[in-house]
């Protein structure tokens, strides 16, 4: 009797692997980049992880209570939403922004789907471009420090300057960037999931090389190994790639379906990233992505042995598929995806008008400062501007950068002054660009910006006369920024009330424009 066995219904194969277990194994593998973006920015940034944690968890156990439902925060996957979603944020967000995020991810994306297992996108993903889409000038504004700041790589990197590749897989600074910002951190997670089999290769694996593939051909660098890299590096591919696009339950289940699924998505991530003006590409290729699961599911399948797609009618061994199922989420796709691409070909399309627009509000600006002087360029001071390369110049300025360097003569030829044209990365709201006019005894004829995205009645401020007036008519080296106000001495620049990071930029940028001048011309 005791070499009989016992017979039971399916499945046969049973595993201790719970949903509760793979969440942890989720949640351990990004504890490396949650360390990291803590060391790096502090607890500004352990706090914004606790508060879209604490979030995520509350808003689900509040639904389940009030839906009568068990409580399911058991299972750790409100956890992984909020985690997921604070490492995709700044450490300098208002705390509003966890909490909205993730507020929106479970209630909206999961709990009102019916729960884990049935939403129809990744949560953090939604919840992070909810953000994107609601607070666009607060998600993308990475600066955590007020005293120094700086764009992100990734921008750098589209606007052709250079950019510290090691810095990057590292983590790009205390400065700028979101906590999850450590490359090396992403991977030794993403590999860790690799190893304990949470996660396939195929997904990553056809991720990157269908977005390196990309870039290399429409990138306009050909396939340079750090061109690439560099773009590999940075604007969330790696997290995206290893933590985003392997979600079970929004990714397909076969693996020819998954290499298609990670193509899909890296094709989509590389128009977004190179032809679009989309605040992040890789998140919407992946919400993309998520929504043409179904229809890889329907008819990316292996063929049972024996079973035949095109049998007869009757023949109980073909295959069949529904094309009722596929509609909807056909539609879903394709409505998405042609919004992604005709957002796309507006950018492509506008762009020549955008850059004529640009140039000519740039020449405005030149006689706005320089009006009774006819501009031409000096051989000399172009040459000395293209040898900067692009890079910040100097280390006294902050993120500043040179542009342009036009001389002003008056109808004789003579040499009446000069125009710069700046740079700082160190605005509030992004890039600020200005021209300095300065005769040429020294003397600082006035400023007039190019590019001023500031918050309305504060940063904006710096383009009103009470502000911009103080450079005029002044001869001096360097000016110096006061906050306090009431400022007596010539190179004192009284800040704008409520926007002294505003007001320093530009004093970064004139500062910079005038050393620039001094170098040069003397």
């Amino acid at each position: 009797m005791s070499g009989f066995y016992n017979i039971s219904s399916s499945p046969h194969t049973r595993s201790p692997l719970s949903t509760g277990r793979v969440m942890m194994d989720v949640s351990i593998s990004l504890l490396p980049a949650a360390c990291v973006g803590i060391w790096h920015f502090g607890l500004n940034a352990l706090l914004v992880i606790l508060i879209s944690i604490g979030t995520a968890v509350l808003t689900e156990a509040v639904f389940d209570i009030l839906a009568k439902k068990p409580l399911s925060i058991t299972d750790g996957s409100a956890v992984v939403t909020g985690l997921l979603l604070a490492l995709c944020l700044s450490p300098a967000v208002p705390l509003y922004i966890p909490i909205l995020g993730s507020l929106f991810a479970i209630l909206f994306v999961k709990c009102f789907f019916g729960g884990l297992g049935k939403n129809f996108v990744n949560p953090a993903l939604a919840g992070r471009c909810f953000l994107l889409i609601s607070f666009s000038s607060t998600m993308t504004n990475y600066r955590y420090s007020d005293a120094v700041s700086s764009a992100t790589p990734l921008v750098d990197l589209l606007a052709d300057r250079t950019v510290n590749i090691s810095q990057m897989f590292l983590g790009n600074g205390t400065t700028t960037g979101v906590i999850g910002c450590s490359v090396l951190a992403l991977l030794i997670g993403g590999l860790y999931l690799l190893v304990i089999d949470a996660i396939t290769w195929e997904i990553p694996v056809s991720m990157f090389a269908a977005f390196a593939v990309f870039v290399g051909l429409f990138g306009g660098h050909g396939f340079s190994p750090m061109y690439i890299l560099a773009h590999v590096l940075g604007g969330g591919v790696v997290m995206g790639a290893f933590f985003m696009a392997t979600d079970p339950v929004t990714s397909p289940v076969t693996s020819s379906g998954q290499l298609l699924y990670g193509a899909i998505i890296g094709i989509i991530a590389g128009i977004f990233r190179l032809f679009s003006s989309a605040a992040d590409s890789v998140s919407y290729a992946i919400l993309i992505g998520n929504l043409a699961t179904p229809l890889i599911d329907m008819y990316v399948v292996p063929l049972p042995f024996g079973f035949r797609k095109n049998a007869q009618a009757g023949d109980e061994n073909a295959v069949s598929f529904s094309p009722a199922m596929a509609k909807p989420a056909l539609n879903l796709f394709v409505i998405t995806l042609l919004a992604g691409a005709g957002l796309a070909g507006v950018f492509a399309m506008t762009k020549d008008s955008i850059e004529e627009q640009k140039n000519k509000a740039k020449l405005e600006s030149y006689q706005a400062v320089l009006p009774d002087a006819e501009m031409e360029y000096d051989d000399n001071l172009t040459a000395a501007v293209e040898a900067l390369g692009g890079n910040v110049y100097g280390t006294e300025f902050g993120k500043a950068y040179i542009n342009e360097a036009i001389v002003g003569k008056d109808s004789s030829g003579n040499v009446i002054g000069y125009v710069i044209s700046a740079t700082s990365g160190d605005g509030f709201d992004g890039n600020i660009s200005l021209s300095v006019g300065v005769k040429e005894d020294g003397t600082v004829t006035g400023i007039s910006f190019t590019e001023l995205n500031e918050t309305a009645g504060m940063g904006m401020r710096c383009d009103e006369p009470a502000f911009k007036d103080q450079f005029a008519g002044v001869n001096v080296e360097r000016f110096t920024l006061n906050k306090a106000g009431g400022s007596t001495a010539d190179d004192e620049i009284d800040s704008v009330s409520g926007a002294s990071i505003s007001s320093g930029a530009v004093v970064n940028a004139v500062n910079a424009a005038l050393a620039f001048l001094h170098e040069n011309v003397g």
